[in-house]
């Protein structure tokens, strides 16, 4: 009679353990994020200001190319004053393409910045969508496979397309409202 109580505790025990155990699920954010248009939106209008830049750096750089050219060439007719104002010309405009390539296109500049402005609100939706796609699947633990943290995994682990199909529900939702005030 003791061992039975001893193994049917055991038995218990391991029962609860082996149901309390958490769930381990797997999410694409940059599928989500591709499969969103208002994403598509924001991210063509930052592609539109990215090139902008691009064209202003590079007839700044075909200014400064020509400028640096003429300089060469007139440098034996330039005396005094003269030469040192066009050589300051020429070294300010190049010391102007370094700082806006800089400020731009730099590790901290402009273009990160409206990235990652961009990228925030939609992760906000994601991380709200998540949490619901937990709430009703009982997930413990969820990667995002973009992170370069998950080695391998199942496919019926993946909860990218729930968290989609929440997101994608809360926009039609949105589109029903707006035309239904008009």
């Amino acid at each position: 009679m003791k061992n039975f109580k001893t193994l049917f505790t055991l038995a218990v025990i391991l029962l609860f353990s082996f149901s309390n155990a958490q769930k381990i699920g797997v999410i694409d954010t940059q599928y989500i994020l591709d499969k969103m248009p208002q994403y598509k939106e924001a991210e063509a209008r930052l592609n539109s200001q990215i090139d902008t830049w691009e064209q202003d750096i590079k007839n700044t750089q075909s200014q400064y190319e020509q400028k640096k050219s003429a300089f060469e060439s007139e440098k034996v007719l330039l005396i005094g004053d003269q030469l040192k104002l066009r050589e300051k010309e020429v070294l300010d405009l190049e010391k102007n393409i370094q700082t806006t390539l800089s400020l731009r296109f730099g590790k901290t500049g402009e273009i990160n910045q409206l990235r990652a402005n961009l990228v925030e609100p939609f992760q906000d939706q994601i991380y709200t969508a998540l949490r619901a796609v937990i709430a009703k699947n009982g997930l413990g633990i969820v990667f995002d496979k973009n992170r370069d943290n998950v080695l391998s995994y199942e496919p019926r682990y993946d909860y990218t397309d729930k968290v989609l199909a929440v997101l994608l529900k809360g926009t039609e939702k949105e589109k029903e409202k707006k035309t239904n005030k008009k």
